[in-house]
């Protein structure tokens, strides 16, 4: 879409009527970039096929600033909510849309954001199967907030459930952590610094599913580690499985710009969100030959087994240090990194 012929500069109230101007909106913009049998029936809903089982997560995106090193708002909408649905252990197929769009956002930003989530849920598979657009007034919102719910079908060799975990578990992270929180925090207002640290936003629901293919009910649990960071969702998994959690420091996969851009501004990577990485909780028997796997798929290069679940210190995750010493491992208490999702 040529982003200069729209014929609106700024979003504005009159595109949140329900009137002519809501209809221009929608037919010159939504419409025609989702293009799809279910969403042109421009009805209230939309009525779908899906065999078995069915996941459904929904989620809300308000970060700031919405256009970041690596990605936009867009493309974290759909990526966020493609990958809450594979880790329940589901093939993602359709997603809802829903934007709130503060008055005056450029209609150039709009529809770049828009055009982005086109490309995404296309390398997702996925289909924009129905949605909704409101417009508030200037200072009631900030710029655009949008929620997204996914629906999948559950794959047919899925068992995730925290009640399979037991002793000797593995606990497999498919990449470099702490990404999407720095690239945000380098383009914080007042916070910038030299940076080309970048969004590792990206679905992951393909190699999920390969994993399920070729190996099943091993895999016990999935989880992506988003807000709150790897800490805060290994503590979870701890707490609400009564099961002790032992890491060791030295196998965390980090980046090293990210680490010296987190000691710069004081921060703990553990702590800090991320995108586009998956913690998996397998069986023993097959660690080798799941991180070998994961290694041939280009959003698992970096996967390896950080640790393992243990009867020791039960409800509790400890972190084994590189000389030797251990600590506990507390989940995140109140605000580390506002506005990252």
């Amino acid at each position: 879409m040529d982003k200069k012929q729209y014929k609106f500069d700024k979003i504005n109230l009159g595109h949140g009527s329900g009137g002519i101007m809501t209809r221009e909106l929608l037919d010159g913009i939504i419409f025609k970039t989702f293009d799809n049998p279910y969403l042109n029936q421009k009805h209230d809903g939309s009525i779908v096929k899906i065999k078995g089982e069915v996941a459904i997560s929904t989620d809300s995106f308000v970060v700031s600033p919405i256009f970041f090193k690596g990605g936009n708002i867009g493309e974290l909408a759909v990526n966020g909510t493609v990958n809450d649905v594979a880790m329940c252990g589901a093939i993602p197929k359709y997603l809802s849309l829903a934007f709130i769009v503060e008055e005056g956002l450029g209609a150039n930003e709009f529809i770049e954001i828009v055009e982005t989530i086109k490309v995404t849920s296309d390398k997702c598979g996925v289909k924009i199967i129905t949605g909704d657009t409101k417009v508030v007034e200037r200072g009631k919102g900030d710029k655009i907030f949008i929620n997204t719910t996914g629906f999948g079908e559950v794959h047919p060799k899925a068992e995730i459930s925290s009640d399979r975990i037991k002793e000797g578990d593995k606990i497999i992270v498919s990449g470099y952590i702490a990404q999407h929180g720095m690239a945000i925090m380098s383009q914080r207002e007042g916070l910038e610094f030299e940076s080309t640290i970048e969004s590792d936003t990206t679905n992951l629901n393909f190699i999920i599913e390969s994993l399920l293919n070729n190996f099943g009910n091993k895999i016990k649990l999935l989880r992506d580690p988003t807000r709150g960071g790897l800490a805060s969702t290994l503590s979870e998994i701890a707490t609400d499985t009564n099961n002790g959690i032992l890491i060791h420091e030295n196998k965390i996969p980090l980046e090293r710009q990210v680490a010296a851009a987190c000691e710069i501004l004081g921060l703990d990577p553990l702590y800090v969100a991320n995108e586009g990485v998956f913690v998996a909780i397998i069986d023993k028997d097959v660690e080798t030959e799941v991180i070998d796997l994961m290694k041939k798929d280009s959003k698992g290069l970096n996967a390896i087994c950080i640790g393992q679940i243990t009867n020791d210190h039960r409800g509790k995750v400890v972190m084994q240090s590189g000389i030797g010493g251990k600590r506990i491992v507390t989940p995140l208490i109140g605000e580390h990194l506002p506005r990252i999702c």
